[in-house]
């Protein structure tokens, strides 16, 4: 496979036509078309069917497609690192979190980071938990912040945090007079609910089912995967949500309130850096500013990172294990 090959499927990809594309690499439409067909090719597929100068990606190219992009992104960095190189740059901030700490901690902490030590090239990619430990492994970034489990052979876990979860609410619902919500009346409502059922989701099913949520309302949730999206849902009228309360204190949304919930459901992450790497002081600052920002969060609890097993079977067990681990560990 070549580059222009790889260049001209992502770029028919992301237009919806030869026409679009060609345009946009500076083409010929001639040219777009025999690279795209010297790839389907040499795989031996289609990826696209064709109607004029529209197309329409088949199954295999949707499933090529975020791996030739992800390959393109590396050589594109590769690019400009060279020509930063040449140019004597510093090398940029490399960084990758979930949406959580990327909306509800990492503005801080560059802020603080910035602050002390001046302004800096960053590069910050937003991707779930599996990628941002992925891109860690692998090098693409320098350090990667995300909710538990985070323990893999290759990653140095330098601080696991512990935040309760809060419920958020529409500005008018009955429940936001309550200073602290009970999580009774919260299960006989309709719940907006993160989709990932191995992570917080897991815990909040658990607690919810022995807070006594009824079968209709087990079946009318409202599934997404990003907690701000949840936060416009709520806004809507369309249910309450229990989230990680990173989000909503990051990046609170007008007409909807935040609370306490009465039941401790805990909500871990940390930070990880690649283990035969080593940590310049530009990674160190950000680690550092990114503790001192979530432990002024209502609720904060450090646990060590060589206590990661432990959590995870607290996690996965029940919540008076996640609570006796926390009185054990946390400092």
């Amino acid at each position: 496979m070549e580059f222009r090959q790889l260049e001209a499927f992502a770029a028919v990809m992301s237009t919806g036509s030869i026409t679009a594309a060609a345009q946009l690499l500076a083409r010929s439409q001639p040219a777009v078309t025999r690279l795209v067909q010297e790839l389907e090719a040499e795989i031996g597929y289609a990826l696209f069917s064709r109607n004029g100068p529209r197309v329409t990606p088949s199954e295999q190219g949707f499933l090529l497609y975020e791996d030739v992009e992800r390959a393109l992104g590396g050589l594109r960095q590769i690019h400009q690192r060279a020509a930063e190189i040449a140019r004597g740059d510093a090398q940029p901030l490399l960084l990758a979190a979930t949406s959580a700490l990327s909306v509800g901690l990492l503005p801080q902490a560059l802020k603080r980071v910035e602050t002390q030590t001046g302004a800096a090239p960053i590069q910050l990619r937003t991707a779930s938990p599996e990628q941002v430990v992925h891109a860690v492994l692998t090098g693409a970034v320098q350090l990667g912040a995300s909710s538990l489990p985070l323990e893999h052979r290759g990653l140095d876990v330098h601080w696991i945090a512990q935040l309760p979860c809060v419920a958020v609410l529409a500005q008018d619902d009955p429940l936001a007079a309550h200073a602290t919500v009970p999580l009774a009346a919260l299960a006989q409502r309709r719940i907006i609910t993160m989709s990932n059922p191995f992570r917080l989701r897991h815990r909040l099913d658990a607690v919810l089912a022995r807070a006594g949520r009824p079968p209709e309302q087990r079946a009318a949730l409202i599934e997404t995967n990003s907690s701000v999206n949840a936060q416009a849902l709520v806004r809507a009228g369309l249910g309450v949500a229990v989230l990680e309360p990173l989000t909503a204190h990051g990046a609170p949304l007008e007409g909807v309130v935040v609370r306490p919930i009465d039941v401790d459901i805990p909500f871990f992450f940390g930070v990880i850096t690649p283990q035969s790497r080593p940590l310049t002081a530009a990674v160190q600052a950000v680690i550092d500013a990114l503790l001192v920002v979530a432990s002024v969060l209502p609720g904060f609890v450090q646990h060590d990172a060589a206590n990661h097993a432990a959590l995870l079977q607290a996690i996965y067990g029940d919540e008076a294990g996640v609570q006796k681990v926390s009185r054990k560990v946390s400092r």
